[in-house]
């Protein structure tokens, strides 16, 4: 989705660009998991796929100007694929809450829940569209071209090719995702819960009248596992005693997966003529909701210094780029310090530390200027964010 954005971006300045969908060996690996580990059934959204993303304001207006927003075009029958938050609620394990609104923030919407599949299409469509991206696929061999941006993910093999570090801290957690229906409707209220060293969200989805939602969930790694042997009435019954609704009101309509969480980084973006850009070149945790908004953020950031650059200087100039690293990982590292932060206060089973967390929760919740500065941060609207 990176990638694709980006392309949108620099098509837009009468650039050719070439985006590699899936390299042999990515399609290769894809097929291998597929095979040993199958998916579950689609779910009423039509799909299997549980990813949901948090995109907030600078994200969203980033999708628009390419064409690429999720909103639109959809037959009634389908799920609305973007469901906005208006209000976010966040509990401490002793007393500690946070709350955001939209309404006092003066905003629409704190951020946006969007369906994976959704914004894939839609980047896709535009992507036919536009002329000056060619889409390579399977076997196709990419061309020389002055700038190559790895947008891999994580794993990627590519940047491990051009011999660029990619440093990572394991967290003792895994994620576990899955979807399920509420009680009650969500009211486009976000709800956040950390509990006994485990963080756990519940996002709104299918539209602001809708009644499902994403679960993440940050958990010790052999409760993760376990969690992935549990009928369905056991998965939902051990998540009640987190976020306290009825289990049994509760439903199942797409199977939890798992995967490791980390805080990971490139020790170096940019060479000459090569930069890293999204999980290639960063991953954190995700109890901000932050990580596909960085990688738009790099995207936005990238376009702008292409399009800014000196006449005479080449895309892959390495000073060029080094303009683009410079930016991008100090953003990184405020919200990836944040991050890691709250990860670790919040795994402390002292007593004191629990006391002394929540009572900062409660005062942050008291303060409306630094709350203030808060929201403008999670919704991408902080001194340096996609500019």
């Amino acid at each position: 989705m990176v990638g694709s954005t980006l392309a949108l971006l620099l098509a837009q300045q009468r650039l050719r660009v070439a985006l590699c969908v899936q390299p042999p060996r990515l399609a290769a690996a894809a097929t291998a998991t597929a095979t040993a580990s199958p998916g579950p059934e689609p779910g009423p959204d039509g799909h299997s796929d549980i990813r949901a993303y948090a995109l907030n304001t600078a994200s969203r207006q980033l999708l628009e100007s390419v064409r690429a927003w999720p909103e639109e075009g959809l037959p009634p029958e389908r799920q609305p694929p973007v469901t906005p938050v208006e209000r976010m609620e966040v509990q401490g394990d002793q007393g500690g809450a946070l709350t955001f609104s939209a309404l006092t923030s003066g905003t629409p919407a704190l951020n946006w829940m969007v369906d994976v599949p959704a914004l894939e299409a839609r980047l896709a469509d535009a992507l036919k569209f536009q002329s000056g991206v060619q889409v390579l696929r399977g076997t196709d061999a990419p061309p020389p071209a002055p700038l190559t941006v790895i947008c891999e993910g994580r794993r990627s093999a590519t940047r491990a090719e051009w011999g660029l570090d990619y440093e990572v801290k394991a967290y003792p957690h895994h994620a576990v995702a899955a979807r399920l229906t509420l009680p009650a409707p969500h009211q486009g209220v976000a709800r956040q819960w950390f509990s006994q060293g485990e963080i756990m969200a519940l996002l709104p989805l299918g539209g602001e009248g809708g009644q499902d939602a994403a679960l993440v969930w940050s958990v010790p790694a052999d409760k993760a596992r376990h969690l992935l042997t549990l009928p369905g009435h056991e998965f939902l019954a051990d998540m009640a005693q987190v976020c306290q609704l009825d289990a049994g009101q509760m439903r199942l309509t797409h199977a939890p997966r798992s995967w490791p969480l980390e805080l990971s980084q490139a020790s170096r973006w940019v060479l000459p003529g090569v930069a890293l850009a999204g999980d290639a070149a960063h991953a954190m945790h995700p109890l901000a909701g932050q990580g596909l908004n960085m990688g738009l953020g790099d995207a936005a950031k990238l376009a702008q210094v292409i399009q800014q650059r000196e006449y005479w200087r080449s895309l892959g100039d390495i000073k060029l780029l080094r303009r683009y690293e410079r930016a991008r990982k100090a953003d990184f590292a405020a919200m990836g310090n944040l991050t890691d932060g709250l990860f670790n206060l919040f795994n402390q089973d002292n007593k004191l530390v629990q006391q002394l967390r929540n009572w900062g929760m409660t005062g942050v919740n008291q303060v409306a200027p630094l709350k203030s500065w808060l929201t403008r941060q999670a919704m991408g609207h902080s001194d340096t964010a996609h500019r």
